[in-house]
């Protein structure tokens, strides 16, 4: 089911509860060329949505504008309701309560697995045998549970990736961001890890935002699919309309 995308800022009338991500008339510049144009977008709780396009479109510039490492030079950004991000203000990415996993890992390689995972712990003033537990339950949950004193370097590069999601998860964010996660792994690799992180990220029902080129990701992975196109929203499909409001485009 494809819908169009909501161009009006409008917030929708039907909704309860303030979405889990709300983007009001986002634009963005690299010099004087324009990369986002008030770009409109809400993601309900729990929802998984991919940003499919291709390169250039604006889709990672997006993502980092979610992440806090770019800021929008106007619109808005919400989380639940906040405000987060708008012409004249960003929050920190520190303070959002995010979790991110990208193509490249970015995994210390003087740090063993478990110290990998434990970071996010540590930035949140987590440690001790709190520390421990919740690592030991992210990488249970990627499979890596008896891999937690290696170092990434004695790892595939499916290991890495499982290692770099159980980061993602390990502080139970509000929402997780991924940015072409696989598009370093060979097809049949990354086909089925793509499917253990569909059956990951529904089991979590953690908001997610998933940026890929691929289309059999997008439609493996999320709930719904924004496609992108110059900088903008261009259409919505609802991959499974019961989980996701068709008021909420």
């Amino acid at each position: 089911m494809t819908i169009p995308a909501n161009t009006s800022g409008n917030a929708p009338s039907r909704m309860s509860s303030p979405p889990a991500i709300d983007i009001q008339q986002v634009s963005h510049f690299f010099g004087s060329n324009p990369v986002l144009n008030h770009v409109n977008l809400t993601v309900p709780e729990g929802t998984i949505l991919a940003l499919l396009g291709p390169s250039g479109c604006g889709k990672s510039t997006l993502l980092k504008m979610l992440a806090g490492l770019l800021h929008p030079a106007s619109g808005q950004i919400s989380f639940g309701g906040e405000t987060v991000a708008n012409g004249k203000f960003s929050l920190p990415p520190e303070k959002r309560n995010l979790g991110m996993a990208f193509q490249d890992y970015a995994l210390w390689p003087h740090m063993s697995v478990r110290q990998n995972v434990a970071f996010p712990l540590q930035m949140r003033g987590i440690r001790g045998q709190a520390q421990a537990e919740k690592v030991m339950a992210a990488l249970a949950r990627v499979g890596l549970a008896d891999f937690a004193s290696r170092r990434p370097s004695e790892l595939s590069g499916g290991q890495q990736q499982r290692v770099a999601l159980a980061r993602a998860i390990v502080a139970e964010p509000r929402i997780l961001l991924f940015d072409e996660p696989l598009s370093n792994l060979d097809r049949d690799l990354r086909e089925s890890l793509c499917e253990e992180m569909a059956t990951l990220l529904r089991q979590l029902g953690t908001t997610a935002v998933y940026v890929t080129h691929d289309q059999h990701e997008a439609h493996a992975l999320a709930h719904r699919i924004a496609r992108m196109e110059k900088g903008a929203i261009a259409s919505i499909d609802l991959i499974d309309p019961s989980v996701v409001s068709p008021f909420v485009a």
